[in-house]
């Protein structure tokens, strides 16, 4: 099985993950509990900060799986923070 397509099946477990996260965080009633919080005509806003809040881990998790899929991998790339970063320290 070529590299292109064990990155591609990652890819898609992590995605995976991430929907399950998201319904995780609905079954345990967190979106409803950051919309409870917020006033009847602001209860928009409080999902959109429950879904910010709640899937931030999440995409933290899947950033770090999906590096060390393409280190294993040996996958070549650039990575824009990389550049921004790398610039950043030749200051």
């Amino acid at each position: 099985m070529s590299n292109n397509l064990k990155h591609h099946l990652a890819t898609a477990v992590a995605f995976a993950f991430l929907i399950a996260w998201y319904y995780g965080l609905q079954q345990l009633g967190f979106l409803d509990y950051m919309t409870g919080l917020m006033n009847e005509e602001y209860q928009g806003a409080g999902l959109m900060l429950g879904i910010g809040f709640g899937m931030a881990p999440a995409f933290f998790i899947w950033s770090r799986f999906n590096r060390w899929v393409e280190k294993k991998l040996q996958i070549k790339g650039s990575y824009y923070e990389d550049s921004y970063y790398k610039n950043d320290q030749k200051k």
